[in-house]
């Protein structure tokens, strides 16, 4: 998949723990998982807009777009 989700990355300079991150956003540590290891299928704003409150960030700073080779 060409859309690369560098959560890990932003939660490690900001020094939060993932459960910590699942408990501001509003979701399940499975799910965090899943969002962070880049095997979700789709992310709702709404929890893009969580995720980017609670670590001080922008979208882009989370996401990243590659071209396939």
């Amino acid at each position: 998949m060409p859309i690369v989700v560098n959560l890990d990355v932003m939660m490690a300079k900001r020094k939060m723990p993932s459960g910590e991150l699942a408990e501001k956003v509003g979701i399940s540590q499975a799910n965090l998982s899943i969002l962070k290891t880049g095997k979700a299928k789709a992310m709702r704003f709404s929890t893009l807009e969580a995720i980017c409150k609670a670590l001080e960030c922008q979208p882009g700073d989370i996401l990243e777009y590659k071209e396939l080779d």
